[in-house]
């Protein structure tokens, strides 16, 4: 199992000690469910693969300050469709591809809701003919 917390991931989580707790609650909980995934800690976001990008953490401002919870993660998964969900933003990205955002915080966390919709990216990631494969880490 990868380690979870890394020198990058504090770097990337410096000064953001709940959004770190946050992304240690939901790493630790795609690591358990997906025992080859991969983490890497980029830039902007940290990507969870397993040969494919499923997943991303990262500190976007998707939502105005005042609708997002203090402290706040968004994790991004990349799906068929959009979220059917007030929790979620999605964009579209071309057909039958959505980016969706998904902001949370220490309530409700990492429910049985966010991992369904995990479950969901992760398979699609994985199937073939859905998409290439990608050196750029986006979803």
């Amino acid at each position: 199992m990868p380690e979870i917390i890394t020198p990058d991931a504090l770097f990337f989580f410096d000064g953001q000690p709940g959004a770190l707790m946050l992304y240690e609650a939901l790493a630790g909980r795609i690591l358990a469910e997906y025992e080859n995934a991969e983490i890497r800690v980029r830039k902007t976001q940290i990507g969870f693969y397993e040969g494919r990008l499923f997943a991303c953490a990262s500190l976007a401002p998707v939502r105005r300050k005042t609708e997002r919870p203090d402290p706040y993660l968004t994790v991004t998964l990349g799906l068929p469709r959009p979220l059917d969900s007030p929790r979620a933003l999605a964009v579209p990205v071309r057909p039958n591809r959505w980016t969706n955002h998904v902001v949370i915080g220490p309530e409700p966390g990492i429910d049985d809701e966010l991992a369904g919709w995990i479950r969901e990216a992760h398979a699609f990631a994985l199937r073939p003919g859905t998409n290439k494969p990608s050196t750029k880490g986006r979803i």
